[in-house]
């Protein structure tokens, strides 16, 4: 798991989940549109915030370090 977290607070896995979140917002948007698209591009802000932030999502789960 220390592994996971190590590659994702790199650079590269920043950038990764930078361009996981406008993925997710141009799906949502551009291709899903209504409520369930609005959902997923709402969801896609998580990945840019903490991508952004410095921070991986894996780090908060209990045993992760």
């Amino acid at each position: 798991m220390n592994a996971l977290i190590d590659l994702m607070n790199t650079v590269a896995g920043r950038a990764a989940r930078v361009l996981l979140g406008l993925v997710l917002i141009y799906l949502g948007l551009a291709v899903l549109g209504g409520t369930t698209g609005m959902i997923l591009a709402v969801v896609g802000i998580l990945p840019i915030a903490f991508g952004v932030s410095g921070r991986c999502l894996v780090e908060f789960l209990p045993g992760a370090h």
